[in-house]
């Protein structure tokens, strides 16, 4: 009796051990598998997230015409800038691909406030974010100048396909003198290219 009460106990304990087994198990198995759906799902957003700010930084990569053509009308020019038109230098901006340490020639110089823009394009472009720049005299019925960041404008410039009329909003701005260059790399060959600001551009070396 004691033999049986003994071999009943063992029993019992073994198939409570085989039924926990089994039950990790199970979960084991399945977890694998839907964390390698949902890891595969994450990366594809991610890839599409990051391709799509590519596409969009080259939808935004300045599509400008080769002459920029004269400077607006009623802007002034600086008195005494320290680039002179005529003067060769080497700029520091990087509006466009091959523009930053690209040497280049004042072709102007003047003495207003420039800004930043943001804006969607007329002929249903990408919306521009952070263009740099337009002046205070390529927006249409400004007032009076500086405008603060975030004023709603109207842009009257014509540096890129869609710009002219459309609705943008000032980012920010600056009254460094700006100037209007010709250069010449061999991404690109622009004259009159509006605009670069004091900052970007240093002497010739």
């Amino acid at each position: 009796m004691k033999d049986t009460i003994t071999l009943a106990a063992l029993t019992l304990t073994s198939a409570l051990a085989l039924t926990a087994c089994d039950n990790g198990t199970e979960s084991d198995t399945a977890d694998p598998a839907t964390t390698a759906e949902a890891t595969t799902d994450a990366d594809q957003t991610t890839t599409d997230s990051t391709d799509h700010g590519q596409d969009h930084g080259d939808d935004n990569a300045h599509n400008h015409p080769a002459d920029g053509g004269p400077p607006p009308a009623g802007i002034a020019e600086a008195e005494t800038p320290t680039y002179p038109v005529g003067t060769e230098v080497t700029l520091t901006a990087d509006h466009m691909p091959g523009m930053n340490g690209a040497p280049a020639t004042i072709s102007g110089a003047f003495a207003t406030t420039t800004y930043s823009v943001s804006y969607i394009p007329t002929d249903g472009g990408e919306p521009v974010t952070d263009h740099r720049w337009v002046v205070h005299e390529e927006l249409v019925d400004p007032g009076q100048a500086p405008l603060a960041d975030g004023t709603e404008v109207i842009l009257d410039a014509e540096h890129m396909p869609g710009m002219q009329g459309a609705e943008a909003t000032i980012d920010y701005s600056t009254q460094e003198t700006v100037y209007m260059v010709d250069l010449d790399t061999e991404e690109m060959t622009m004259t009159n290219h509006k605009w670069v600001t004091e900052s970007e551009i240093e002497p010739a070396e």
